[in-house]
């Protein structure tokens, strides 16, 4: 599925984002067993029709939504950019079928109810209301200006570290806030799935592979993209934790600072997987510019023994994020001069 709530730099309004007054139960398990769907579908069929921009709620239906043009496609649908009639507010929907598929029903409803849980984060991208039908789910989520993948395409030479700190502080507090408020580990973490809009707030997006931990551990070895996967995740153990988010976290850093994935030049996709198992982890050196803190917060997020790699909140008290949660960085303006110099 394509990265969902975004679009390019001039379509995508300023504006206050609404809080979702309604959120669902806690309880509900993950399960692909078609009874325990069908009660999850039927428990937030209850949220359908509800449409809430700046703090107000409009019961309506999808016809309510005057489609604009596609954003982008992928296995589970499609996301297009459209107008709420009511309001005139500009929004992503990503719409996505039912299938006769558990499995990808499951995705479906995941991705759905962790937006909608997640309205009081401002990490998470925002959600202002969802249809379901016994066909189709629209999901209707506050329209980004563009992905940190597409971005980086668009940047010589990598993002300046200050940047990238800024990023990475959002995005740390996002799957923390998943981890504390929902138990949950996304297990997708990539650039293409970390979003921008044009005030320079970074927000995560696209839930549908996210797994509920048993006891601070998951179990499925499958979900995700393979090639920002941890070792111990393509060694395929047993249990992995939220360490596993933590090496993705810090792939898609390097990625972001140097320009160029890391493991960049390999033939296959099973090459690139051998080699994220067998070869010593990327780093970065301050002789290439970057500061000390910064290679050794990359240095720790990409510990390849996951038992010594931190957790969240041991990443959210290192220096490096200390230093950028408080510092004054203008990332909008940043992402100005990279659209107008593309123009």
């Amino acid at each position: 599925m394509p990265n969902t709530a975004m679009e390019t730099a001039d379509g995508a309004p300023r504006r206050n984002l609404p809080e979702l007054p309604t959120t669902i139960s806690q309880s509900s398990p993950v399960s692909t067993a078609d009874d325990a769907l069908t009660k999850r579908l039927a428990e937030i069929k209850r949220l359908s029709g509800r449409i809430t921009i700046m703090k107000t709620v409009y019961e309506t239906t999808k016809e309510s939504l005057k489609r604009i043009g596609e954003l982008g496609s992928g296995t589970c649908g499609v996301v297009y950019k459209a107008r709420f009639e009511q309001t005139g507010t500009i929004m992503a929907v990503k719409q996505m079928v039912m299938t006769s598929v558990a499995e990808e029903n499951k995705r479906v409803l995941m991705d759905l109810e962790v937006v909608l849980r997640s309205h009081d984060c401002p990490h998470i991208v925002r959600c202002y209301g969802c249809f379901i039908t016994d066909f189709e789910v629209l999901i209707c989520m506050e329209l980004m200006a563009t992905c940190l993948d597409k971005l980086s395409k668009r940047v010589q030479g990598g993002f300046p570290e200050d940047i990238l700190g800024k990023m990475a502080v959002s995005i740390i507090k996002a799957l923390d806030y998943l981890k504390v408020t929902q138990n949950i580990i996304h297990r997708d973490v990539k650039p293409s799935n970390i979003l921008l809009d044009l005030n320079g707030t970074v927000k995560l997006c696209d839930f549908g592979i996210a797994g509920r931990l048993v006891d601070s551990m998951a179990r499925t070895r499958t979900a995700g993209c393979s090639a920002y996967m941890s070792p111990e995740r393509l060694e395929a153990q047993d249990e992995y934790d939220v360490r596993a988010d933590v090496w993705s976290i810090g792939i898609s850093l390097v990625e972001l600072a140097k320009g160029e994935y890391p493991y960049h030049g390999c033939n296959s996709e099973f090459e690139v997987l051998s080699r994220i198992v067998s070869d010593p982890a990327p780093v970065l050196q301050p002789e290439e510019g970057f500061s000390p803190l910064f290679c050794d917060f990359l240095r720790l997020c990409l510990t390849k023994n996951y038992h010594f790699r931190p957790k969240y909140k041991e990443l959210l008290q290192h220096e490096w994020v200390v230093l950028y949660e408080t510092a004054r960085v203008d990332v909008a303006g940043w992402y100005q001069r990279i659209v107008q110099s593309r123009q």
